[in-house]
């Protein structure tokens, strides 16, 4: 069993022993410790600073000098070296394009991933509730960005 397959069971365990279907995971990490569960080491301070960083990277929105509409400043760049994953940042502005269309498919991949369990997570509920009125959701999320790009500022999600 992986690591995160114990996890999964001591929520199961959680849920059942306290008979509740809604968790805070607060409280599971508090069961979970009082059952024996290793706290993890404190994280390198270092390796935090990062992670903040690349945070406030990912955050950091500019606005089109032509057409005022906000983009990412900043773009993670995965790659392998010596069999381990990188990560590189570049700034869109400065960025060459090779970069720059590696790390926009990533995250259309990454759109692709949340559709797919989405879709799986949907077919499911429908499967187990078939009395019910089955849930669809569109998958061409098209008409809903552009229609996102053209409406009112205050009706815009942040970036």
């Amino acid at each position: 069993m992986t690591k995160h397959e114990e996890m999964q069971r001591i929520i199961r365990q959680y849920k059942q022993e306290k008979g509740k279907a809604e968790v805070q995971m607060a409280e599971v990490v508090k069961f979970a410790v009082g059952m024996g569960w290793k706290v993890p080491p404190p994280i390198n301070p270092m390796d935090r600073l990062a992670k903040e960083f690349a945070v406030a990277a990912r955050e950091e929105v500019r606005h089109d000098k032509k057409t005022g509409r906000p983009y990412r400043a900043n773009h993670a760049v995965k790659t392998m070296q010596g069999g381990v994953q990188l990560v590189f940042w570049v700034d869109i502005d400065e960025a060459p394009r090779k970069p720059m269309v590696k790390s926009l498919n990533n995250r259309r991949e990454q759109m692709v991933d949340d559709g797919l369990m989405l879709s799986y997570d949907a077919d499911h509920w429908n499967s187990i509730h078939p009395d019910e009125e089955p849930i669809q959701l569109e998958m061409d999320l098209t008409p809903d960005i552009e229609w996102r790009k053209n409406s009112p500022d205050e009706q815009k999600v942040a970036v």
